[in-house]
């Protein structure tokens, strides 16, 4: 058992390493190959809302399709479609596509990563517990969380740098070959241990079902509602003000053609993932709930961004975005370990979908609206209102504190990953 355990987080651990360094290799010029293209800021910042839109409509389907077809299932859906419309991608930069080319392409971008959303950790949770893993989930998602910003480190470093030396459109075509590869390397490695769908009732009554129960465990429970609304609220926020770096790091740094620079923004955000990775089982301690880290994270993040949109000096944007990068990194496996801790199996792939939906509709009215202030007045103002509208999520965290969830008390016991229950324990 304790060979396939370590089976599983190797598995685990090679996709976030395939996956992330695919995707990241155009987290740092996006908003420049966008910008090439031909879009505004406000064309730019819509072509990625309709991304963040196709998240919304096709998340808690694509969890649906991982709690009943199963989560490997979903994983390679997701990597083929991404693979699809990055070439996609390309082909609209070639031509100089008008914004609804971006805005269907986009779409299509944002159902890729719905396939992948939920199915990863389901299939990881239920994978350790059927191998008899009974070890806190955070130290486990840590090195997720390590690989995965090592991989963002690379991908976002080397993007800017190819971009440099050839163009905007060749980080696109190496992402697909490496997306080429996490689809084999998925196909031939992933299976579905520890969780088995029943089908028997139909395809349509099945859906049915597993969307009633996700509502019950999901919307329904209070604890896990409060954190999805505090994602409604910074999700969009986070988009913008990542992707919006990119431009505004150049303009900092005065000189537009420095795509390197504009790379440096993921590549910090990776760095501060690695390092949160090593010490959030230790940093945990600190903190006598999880929600206690949640609340002080997001304050910490307000702060940062407020002072990114007043500041005119390249190196204390630099700064400032490394501690961003540290209350958001910090916060991730922390959050992820509360809503795990009580949630049940056979919805979890759905829930953590509609969680991740929530972020994403923030993000269809956030982006647009944010890029048009970036259009009308600059990027330091639209900073400083990214900063109010990340306040806005404190209260729900407080919210969530309040419901005294069995997941949120940081203890030498808690945390810990269980067996999945019986289908009769989780029906309602």
């Amino acid at each position: 058992m304790k060979k396939q355990r370590a089976r599983v987080q190797r598995i685990y651990l090679l996709l976030i390493l395939l996956s992330t360094l695919a995707a990241s290799l155009i987290w740092g010029i996006n908003t420049l190959f966008l910008l090439d293209a031909g879009l505004n800021n406000v064309e730019a910042f819509a072509a990625n809302a309709f991304f963040t839109a196709g998240m919304v409509v096709f998340e808690v389907p694509t969890g649906v399709v991982a709690d009943i077809w199963g989560r490997r299932t979903s994983y390679l859906l997701g990597a083929a479609t991404l693979l699809l419309s990055t070439l996609l991608y390309v082909m609209m930069w070639r031509v100089t596509a008008p914004l609804w080319g971006w805005a269907a392409a986009s779409i299509l971008l944002g159902l890729g990563f719905t396939f992948f959303s939920g199915a990863t950790e389901a299939w990881l949770v239920d994978a350790l517990a059927f191998a008899g893993a009974r070890e806190s989930l955070e130290p486990v998602l840590a090195k997720g969380q390590i690989v995965g910003g090592g991989a963002m480190l690379t991908g976002s470093v080397a993007g800017g740098v190819i971009a440099q030396a050839t163009n905007l459109g060749v980080p696109y075509i190496v992402r697909s070959v490496l997306l080429g590869l996490t689809l084999i390397s998925a196909f031939l490695w992933m299976k579905d241990l520890g969780f088995k769908p029943d089908r028997s009732k139909g395809p349509v009554a099945e859906i049915r079902r597993v969307l009633r129960q996700s509502i019950h465990h999901g919307w329904r429970n209070p604890p896990v509602r409060w954190l999805m609304l505090a994602a409604l609220c910074a999700g969009g926020v986070d988009i913008f003000a990542f992707y919006a770096l990119q431009p505004y790091l150049l303009e900092l740094y005065g000189d537009p053609g420095a795509f390197g620079i504009a790379g440096l923004a993921a590549a910090i955000v990776a760095g501060t993932e690695m390092v949160a990775g090593f010490i959030v089982p230790r940093l945990r301690r600190l903190f006598g709930r999880r929600t206690h880290a949640l609340i002080l994270a997001s304050l910490v993040a307000t702060c940062c961004l407020a002072l990114l949109g007043l500041t005119s000096s390249f190196p204390v944007a630099v700064a400032l975005l490394i501690v961003w990068g540290f209350s958001f990194s910090l916060g991730m496996p922390i959050r992820q370990a509360y809503i795990n801790g009580i949630i049940p199996s056979e919805q979890r792939a759905t829930v953590l979908s509609f969680d991740s939906l929530m972020g994403s509709a923030g993000g269809m009215v956030a982006q647009p609206a944010l890029g048009r202030v970036a259009d009308l007045w600059g990027y330091s103002r639209a900073y400083v209102l990214s900063a109010a509208l990340q306040l806005t999520a404190v209260p729900f965290l407080v919210l969530a504190r309040r419901e005294n969830a069995s997941s949120d008390r940081i203890d030498e016991a808690d945390g810990r990953i269980e067996p999945a229950p019986s289908r009769a324990k989780g029906q309602t």
